[in-house]
């Protein structure tokens, strides 16, 4: 996980664990009835603690299954409290437990995900209190899964529209620098570990300053999409586009050396009669991104004081 998005996802998710394990503890240590589960809710308490101390000690080097593997643990056990409840209202009461769980859920995975797992979630609660011995929780139940149902929806739209609006460039549609340097990195580092070819190339447009003075900047812009909307039609699913300043674009071409990239270039030149130049860079064992970008920027101005373009 990176860190400018994973970091916060595994720590909330040490949170959930360290709370629920607190929880659990302080039931078991406080029973409110004379059949509840002791032994479960210590059991329980004590595993959510270590995983959540776990993670939270992890958090920086989480692999990318052990958000959603963690947040289907948590649903299984809700779905043991459910199961093993003393009470018709201690059933009700895993309500919060479940909204927490899916709105986690919502707002750190992609919303199909969350989605799949606020299914599994309903499913697998609803399951263990069929299966409880108390009863008469019925409408209760069925306002709570719907609740929690709606609720998932919301924040994973929400959570959708914001992370589409803090990664990409509202002009062209394209990853901002931001986002595609965090994209970039990952990259980067699979090909530096698994020895696969990678390239990086900067795109600087000819003389658009020209086209803002002459035509106004509303021109520009349309310039700027048009250019942006060719190359995104040739490109490949896995290439990574992204607009780096105002004129200026980045591409991180991966599974490509760099007569590959060469090719691909050629025909991003083939989408729009503007003029751009090109500086090219692969990656080389050692690199960072930073240096490797730094590489294709001489490049690039090497070409621009030759005159030649892509």
């Amino acid at each position: 996980m990176d860190d400018q998005r994973g970091t916060p996802a595994a720590t909330l998710l040490a949170a959930l664990y360290l709370v629920g394990g607190v929880l659990a503890c302080l039931g078991a240590a406080r029973p409110m009835d004379a059949d509840t589960p002791v032994p479960l809710l210590w059991t329980l308490g004590v595993i959510g603690l270590v995983v959540g101390t776990v993670v939270a000690l992890l958090r920086r080097r989480l692999p990318s299954w052990a958000v959603p593997a963690a947040v289907t643990f948590m649903a299984v056990f809700i779905a043991i409290l459910a199961w093993r409840s003393a009470t018709a209202l201690g059933i009700v009461a895993l309500g919060p437990a479940m909204t927490a769980l899916a709105l986690y859920a919502a707002h750190v995975l992609p919303l199909p995900v969350a989605r799949a797992h606020a299914g599994f979630l309903v499913a697998a609660t609803s399951a263990g209190a069929a299966a409880a011995e108390p009863s008469g929780f019925l409408l209760p139940w069925i306002a709570l899964v719907v609740s929690v149902v709606a609720l998932t929806e919301a924040q994973g739209r929400l959570a959708g529209r914001l992370r589409n609006a803090a990664e990409t460039d509202p002009l062209t549609g394209v990853a901002n620098r931001r986002s595609w340097e965090a994209e970039a990195s990952r990259h980067l580092a699979r090909a530096l570990r698994t020895g696969e070819p990678l390239s990086f190339a900067i795109l600087d447009l000819d003389d658009f300053k020209q086209v803002n003075d002459r035509d106004g900047h509303g021109a520009g812009d349309d310039l700027l999409r048009e250019l942006t909307t060719g190359w995104a039609r040739r490109l490949r699913r896995a290439d990574l586009l992204g607009r780096y300043g105002g004129d200026e674009f980045v591409l991180c071409l991966p599974a490509t050396d760099e007569q590959g990239a060469w090719e691909l270039l050629t025909g991003l030149e083939d989408t729009h009669e503007f003029p751009w130049t090109v500086g090219l860079a692969t990656a080389q064992q050692g690199d960072t991104l930073s240096g490797v970008l730094a590489r294709a920027d001489q490049h690039l101005y090497l070409r621009k004081g030759t005159g030649r373009r892509s």
